[in-house]
């Protein structure tokens, strides 16, 4: 029982490390941005779901800083119904790729 334990921990370690090396790529975003701007895209929208909120400009930001977010969302960490929901069906490689596309805009 000890050393099945300790080989799912090291699992555990290695899916970790494995999505640390995960690189973005800017290209491969454009297929993958469609459901981002309709919120994202729009300077000083305001969101009305769950409550009514100005929605950020993540143009230009931190690419660690947009995956960090991505995964709070999908574990529930951060809380926004619609950007759980959209986070849920992303990959480590495409909030990698997302992340390089909106960290090199302006």
């Amino acid at each position: 029982m000890k050393k099945l334990l300790a080989f799912l921990a090291l699992a555990g370690i290695a899916s970790v490390a494995l999505a640390a090396d995960v690189v973005g790529n800017p290209k491969a975003a454009e297929n993958k941005i469609s459901m981002c701007i309709g919120c994202h895209g729009i300077p000083g929208y305001k969101a009305t779901f769950p409550e009514v909120y100005s929605v950020p400009m993540i143009g230009g930001q931190s690419a660690n800083y947009i995956v960090a977010a991505l995964n709070a969302y999908k574990k529930g960490e951060r809380k926004n119904p619609s950007m759980r929901g959209i986070a849920a069906s992303l990959s480590d490689q495409d909030m990698a790729d997302i992340a390089a596309y909106y960290s090199q805009q302006k």
